[in-house]
Protein backbone atom coordinates (compact mmCIF):
# COMPACT_ATOMS: atom_id res chain seq x y z
CA UNK A 1 0.00 0.00 0.00
CA UNK A 2 2.81 2.48 0.67
CA UNK A 3 4.42 1.61 -2.73
CA UNK A 4 1.00 2.59 -4.12
CA UNK A 5 0.74 6.38 -1.84
CA UNK A 6 4.29 6.56 -3.45
CA UNK A 7 3.01 6.20 -7.31
CA UNK A 8 0.04 8.41 -6.41
CA UNK A 9 1.77 10.90 -4.86
CA UNK A 10 3.92 11.24 -7.68
CA UNK A 11 1.02 11.39 -10.57
CA UNK A 12 -0.68 13.68 -8.25
CA UNK A 13 2.81 16.12 -8.48
CA UNK A 14 2.71 16.00 -12.04
CA UNK A 15 -0.60 17.33 -12.73
CA UNK A 16 -0.43 20.22 -10.08
CA UNK A 17 2.76 21.57 -11.67
CA UNK A 18 1.60 24.76 -13.74
CA UNK A 19 1.83 25.07 -16.65
CA UNK A 20 4.09 28.01 -16.50
CA UNK A 21 7.12 26.38 -13.78
CA UNK A 22 10.66 26.15 -14.36
CA UNK A 23 12.18 23.18 -13.86
CA UNK A 24 15.19 22.98 -12.27
CA UNK A 25 18.57 20.30 -10.44
CA UNK A 26 21.25 20.37 -8.30
CA UNK A 27 22.66 18.38 -5.69
CA UNK A 28 22.91 18.70 -1.84
CA UNK A 29 24.79 17.96 0.91
CA UNK A 30 23.49 17.09 4.48
CA UNK A 31 24.69 16.59 7.80
CA UNK A 32 23.40 15.60 10.97
CA UNK A 33 22.33 13.22 13.58
CA UNK A 34 20.20 9.94 13.66
CA UNK A 35 18.74 8.06 16.14
CA UNK A 36 17.88 4.43 15.79
CA UNK A 37 15.86 1.83 18.61
CA UNK A 38 15.16 -1.76 18.25
CA UNK A 39 14.59 -4.64 19.64
CA UNK A 40 14.76 -8.57 19.11
CA UNK A 41 12.34 -10.87 20.75
CA UNK A 42 13.88 -14.84 20.01
CA UNK A 43 11.23 -17.37 19.47
CA UNK A 44 10.28 -19.85 22.18
CA UNK A 45 12.09 -23.08 22.66
CA UNK A 46 11.25 -26.07 24.20
CA UNK A 47 8.76 -24.20 26.63
CA UNK A 48 11.46 -21.67 27.62
CA UNK A 49 10.28 -17.94 27.54
CA UNK A 50 11.22 -16.12 24.71
CA UNK A 51 14.47 -14.28 25.11
CA UNK A 52 14.17 -10.10 24.33
CA UNK A 53 17.15 -7.41 23.41
CA UNK A 54 16.95 -3.81 22.73
CA UNK A 55 19.72 -1.45 22.16
CA UNK A 56 19.76 2.31 20.80
CA UNK A 57 22.23 4.41 18.80
CA UNK A 58 22.58 7.52 18.11
CA UNK A 59 25.28 8.83 15.50
CA UNK A 60 26.06 11.60 13.11
CA UNK A 61 26.05 11.43 9.45
CA UNK A 62 27.32 13.12 6.17
CA UNK A 63 26.69 12.71 2.55
CA UNK A 64 25.01 14.01 -0.30
CA UNK A 65 22.09 13.59 -2.99
CA UNK A 66 20.75 15.08 -6.40
CA UNK A 67 17.06 16.36 -7.28
CA UNK A 68 15.25 18.06 -9.94
CA UNK A 69 12.12 20.37 -9.09
CA UNK A 70 9.46 22.52 -10.81
CA UNK A 71 9.24 25.95 -9.60
CA UNK A 72 7.36 29.28 -9.93
CA UNK A 73 8.01 32.86 -9.31
CA UNK A 74 5.89 32.91 -5.89
CA UNK A 75 8.33 30.55 -4.28
CA UNK A 76 6.05 27.33 -4.66
CA UNK A 77 8.39 24.02 -5.40
CA UNK A 78 7.90 20.85 -6.05
CA UNK A 79 10.92 18.00 -6.76
CA UNK A 80 12.14 14.58 -6.08
CA UNK A 81 15.18 13.74 -4.06
CA UNK A 82 17.54 10.91 -4.52
CA UNK A 83 20.78 9.75 -2.44
CA UNK A 84 22.46 7.46 -4.69
CA UNK A 85 24.93 6.03 -2.02
CA UNK A 86 24.42 3.54 0.58
CA UNK A 87 23.45 5.56 4.56
CA UNK A 88 24.45 3.02 7.17
CA UNK A 89 22.47 3.35 10.26
CA UNK A 90 25.15 1.69 12.84
CA UNK A 91 26.66 -2.01 13.90
CA UNK A 92 26.49 -3.50 16.97
CA UNK A 93 28.16 -7.20 18.22
CA UNK A 94 27.84 -9.24 21.19
CA UNK A 95 28.84 -12.80 22.05
CA UNK A 96 26.51 -15.17 24.53
CA UNK A 97 26.90 -18.32 26.28
CA UNK A 98 24.43 -20.74 27.70
CA UNK A 99 25.51 -23.86 29.05
CA UNK A 100 21.79 -24.49 30.41
CA UNK A 101 20.52 -25.95 27.16
CA UNK A 102 19.79 -29.44 26.75
CA UNK A 103 20.54 -29.73 22.59
CA UNK A 104 23.08 -27.95 21.29
CA UNK A 105 21.07 -26.54 18.69
CA UNK A 106 19.37 -24.79 21.12
CA UNK A 107 22.12 -23.26 23.06
CA UNK A 108 22.04 -20.00 22.73
CA UNK A 109 25.98 -19.28 22.56
CA UNK A 110 28.43 -17.33 19.76
CA UNK A 111 29.40 -14.15 18.57
CA UNK A 112 26.55 -11.85 16.97
CA UNK A 113 26.88 -9.00 14.66
CA UNK A 114 24.34 -6.89 12.80
CA UNK A 115 23.48 -3.96 10.51
CA UNK A 116 21.28 -2.02 8.59
CA UNK A 117 21.99 0.38 5.49
CA UNK A 118 19.46 2.26 3.57
CA UNK A 119 19.63 2.09 -0.28
CA UNK A 120 17.89 4.08 -2.87
CA UNK A 121 16.44 7.02 -0.86
CA UNK A 122 13.92 8.87 -2.71
CA UNK A 123 12.26 11.92 -1.60
CA UNK A 124 9.02 13.23 -3.36
CA UNK A 125 8.92 17.40 -1.70
CA UNK A 126 7.31 20.18 -2.00
CA UNK A 127 8.32 23.78 -0.55
CA UNK A 128 5.72 26.79 0.71
CA UNK A 129 6.71 29.92 0.71
CA UNK A 130 6.48 31.68 4.19
CA UNK A 131 7.75 34.98 4.23
CA UNK A 132 11.04 35.01 3.23
CA UNK A 133 11.50 31.34 4.31
CA UNK A 134 9.66 28.50 2.91
CA UNK A 135 8.04 25.49 4.55
CA UNK A 136 9.43 21.78 3.45
CA UNK A 137 7.28 18.75 3.43
CA UNK A 138 8.36 15.50 1.96
CA UNK A 139 7.64 11.75 1.53
CA UNK A 140 10.23 9.15 1.81
CA UNK A 141 10.68 6.43 0.11
CA UNK A 142 14.00 3.49 0.42
CA UNK A 143 14.83 -0.23 1.05
CA UNK A 144 16.86 -1.56 4.00
CA UNK A 145 19.42 -3.57 3.62
CA UNK A 146 20.04 -5.90 6.45
CA UNK A 147 23.92 -7.32 7.31
CA UNK A 148 24.17 -9.45 10.21
CA UNK A 149 26.02 -12.94 11.88
CA UNK A 150 23.28 -14.65 13.72
CA UNK A 151 23.82 -18.42 15.18
CA UNK A 152 20.56 -19.75 14.20
CA UNK A 153 18.68 -17.37 12.06
CA UNK A 154 19.05 -14.65 9.30
CA UNK A 155 16.55 -11.71 8.59
CA UNK A 156 15.42 -10.21 5.02
CA UNK A 157 15.69 -6.95 3.68
CA UNK A 158 12.41 -4.40 3.87
CA UNK A 159 11.12 -1.39 2.42
CA UNK A 160 10.67 1.70 4.86
CA UNK A 161 8.82 4.81 4.25
CA UNK A 162 8.93 7.98 6.31
CA UNK A 163 7.85 12.09 6.67
CA UNK A 164 10.13 15.32 6.09
CA UNK A 165 9.32 18.45 7.79
CA UNK A 166 11.70 21.08 7.74
CA UNK A 167 12.35 24.94 7.14
CA UNK A 168 14.77 26.54 4.49
CA UNK A 169 15.68 30.22 2.61
CA UNK A 170 16.42 31.21 -0.57
CA UNK A 171 19.46 33.14 -1.62
CA UNK A 172 19.60 32.97 -5.41
CA UNK A 173 20.43 29.64 -6.80
CA UNK A 174 21.60 28.92 -3.47
CA UNK A 175 19.58 27.48 -0.27
CA UNK A 176 19.83 26.25 3.17
CA UNK A 177 17.26 23.79 5.02
CA UNK A 178 17.00 22.41 8.64
CA UNK A 179 14.64 19.27 7.94
CA UNK A 180 13.58 16.44 10.43
CA UNK A 181 12.54 12.96 8.78
CA UNK A 182 10.84 10.22 10.91
CA UNK A 183 10.86 6.92 9.65
CA UNK A 184 7.86 4.10 9.92
CA UNK A 185 8.57 1.29 12.55
CA UNK A 186 9.58 -1.92 10.25
CA UNK A 187 9.13 -5.51 11.78
CA UNK A 188 10.95 -8.31 9.97
CA UNK A 189 10.85 -12.12 11.44
CA UNK A 190 13.76 -13.89 10.65
CA UNK A 191 13.67 -17.54 8.91
CA UNK A 192 14.05 -18.73 12.79
CA UNK A 193 10.58 -16.98 13.26
CA UNK A 194 12.38 -14.59 15.53
CA UNK A 195 11.51 -11.39 15.18
CA UNK A 196 12.94 -7.74 15.07
CA UNK A 197 11.20 -4.21 15.18
CA UNK A 198 13.18 -1.29 14.83
CA UNK A 199 12.26 2.68 14.57
CA UNK A 200 14.51 5.76 13.14
CA UNK A 201 14.43 9.35 12.32
CA UNK A 202 17.17 11.86 11.86
CA UNK A 203 17.68 15.72 11.94
CA UNK A 204 20.07 17.34 9.59
CA UNK A 205 21.37 21.05 7.63
CA UNK A 206 21.35 20.69 4.10
CA UNK A 207 22.92 22.61 1.95
CA UNK A 208 21.52 22.92 -2.34
CA UNK A 209 23.17 24.53 -4.83
CA UNK A 210 20.61 24.10 -7.98
CA UNK A 211 21.78 24.76 -12.06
Amino acid sequence: MKKLFSIFSVIAILFAVPANADITGGFTLHIGNYDTSGTETEKTVSGVTSETNSASKSENFYGASVFAEWNNDAGYAIGVDYVPIDINLGSGSRTDSSTGADDTAEADTGDRSAEAEINDLITIYTHIPIGSYYALIGYHDADVRTKETLVNSTYPDASINGWQYGLGMKRGNMRFEVAYSDFDEIKLTSDNSDTVSADADALAARFSVAF
